[in-house]
């Protein structure tokens, strides 16, 4: 069986009667997350090191602040600190400038544009499965209120909850309920992560697809049936010089607009990665495609030596906002519920072998674009080439591989290398069709 987790947007129907406890745990939340802030800058100060999430539940768990949230609660608020903190130490590792996680106090304006301040802002609370117990029957879901809030007798040691979703939506084996304050509309709303079983579709064919991820050309994708898909990264690649640009001209960095622009950024990339991905697997469906190689990028971003790669100004924004783990992610997923496998492959020197003959030289590839074999005097889209080389593995140890040598078996055509389908990005349709032809050897 195929497991997936669904996540449902639930109303509150009885908001007036629970609005002030989640409003107290929120706040909970968002102590604890700056104590143990606090906590952890301390121990980078001290030591250079970064404590994790078991060091900061073996630490703090007798504070006071940790007893706000159910025990599971707080122990998730440490969890996501310790991963924000190990995103920025990742990042601070090619920018300086790069910031620590903050606390979360802040200034937010509301719906008149009044500036309001907001000691501790309404963090989001998760209960796991010991910390809620779910009424099928009747929508309804008891939440564990944390030893701080317990101040009624022991029936009103919880929150009851009663929600509404859509009405096709099926609210069963729920594994996790988040209870997230909706500023826009001033109040708290449920997030109720199911987990389902389905049978796993038989996959469309036998076929093998290769996907070489680039920066210029975000994705190109090559397959078995001679033919190659190019996916231009520019409307990404200006997303990531706008918005920047634009959130620095804003005197006050928390302020609405600023806010607004991070929130408005984030939607456009998330939009992109989940519109290719269905792109590139709808493709596969129609190609028969089975397995999906995906080359290997881990260590794309650092030199030999380990250290930080420096491509200059505009280059180090390119290459360091790549989110290659993030489409890889999201494409693992859409490709499994369609029965197609994803495998990521080593992919050394796939942009300077050539996919035709094998032969292997990094002059060849003479211009970002442009892979010319002196071989056999054929030119032809150099991410193309990776991808075919991808597709082909051949890095692979696997001797049954009849092709994993590099080569196009037998005497096939090589246009489709030259001219590949252009798919241009459109925010309001996904990925269309470029009605004009894209000679890469002009």
């Amino acid at each position: 069986m195929l497991e997936v987790h669904r996540t449902h947007q639930a109303k509150i129907c009885n908001h007036s009667q629970v609005a002030e406890s989640l409003d107290r745990h929120g706040w909970s939340a968002s102590k604890l997350w700056n104590v143990a802030n606090y906590h952890a800058r301390n121990v980078w100060d001290e030591t250079g090191e970064i404590p994790d999430h078991e060091d900061l539940k073996r630490e703090l768990k007798d504070h006071t602040k940790y007893n706000g949230l159910h025990s599971q609660s707080s122990q998730r608020v440490l969890e996501e600190l310790a991963e924000s903190f190990h995103s920025w130490y990742q990042k601070r590792k090619s920018d300086d400038r790069a910031n620590p996680p903050g606390y979360r106090k802040r200034n937010y304006y509301d719906q008149d544009g009044n500036r309001v301040h907001e000691e501790h802002p309404r963090s989001t609370v998760t209960w796991k499965q010991n910390g809620f117990k779910h009424d099928k029957k009747h929508n309804k879901i008891r939440l564990s209120k944390g030893a701080n809030h317990k101040e009624h007798p022991k029936a009103w040691e919880y929150m009851l909850v009663e929600y509404e979703t859509r009405p096709d939506a099926t609210v069963e084996n729920v594994q996790q309920v988040r209870a997230v304050y909706n500023r826009a509309k001033g109040q708290w709303e449920l997030h109720i992560v199911c987990k389902d079983e389905i049978e796993p579709p038989d996959a469309p064919g036998d076929e093998t697809a290769g996907i070489d991820l680039g920066i210029c050309n975000f994705a190109a994708v090559a397959y078995s049936t001679e033919e190659a898909d190019l996916y231009p990264g520019n409307r990404l690649k200006q997303d990531g010089y706008y918005f920047p640009k634009e959130i620095a001209k804003c005197d006050d960095s928390g302020g609405k607009r600023a806010t607004r622009l991070h929130a408005k950024w984030s939607e456009r990339r998330t939009h992109f990665f989940h519109s290719l991905a269905k792109h590139i697997v709808e493709r596969c469906v129609e190609k028969q495609v089975g397995r999906i190689n995906v080359g290997d990028l881990e260590g794309v971003r650092e030199d030999g030596d380990g250290e930080a790669k420096n491509w200059g100004r505009h280059g180090n924004l390119d290459l360091h906002g790549w989110a290659f783990d993030r489409l890889t992610s999201i494409l693992t997923y859409k490709a499994k519920v369609e029965g197609i496998e994803v495998n990521e492959v080593d992919e050394r020197d796939t942009s300077k072998t050539c996919c035709v003959c094998g032969k292997t030289d990094e002059n060849q590839r003479v211009e970002r674009g442009l892979y010319v074999c002196e071989e056999h005097d054929d030119a032809f889209n150099a991410d193309v080439n990776g991808a075919e080389n991808i597709r082909l593995e051949i890095n692979s140890d696997d001797e049954s591989n009849s092709e994993s040598s590099g080569q196009l078996s037998g005497d096939r055509c090589t246009g489709w290398l030259a001219q590949p389908s252009v798919y241009l990005y459109d925010l309001s349709c996904g990925f269309q069709p470029q009605t004009e032809v894209v000679d890469c050897r002009s």
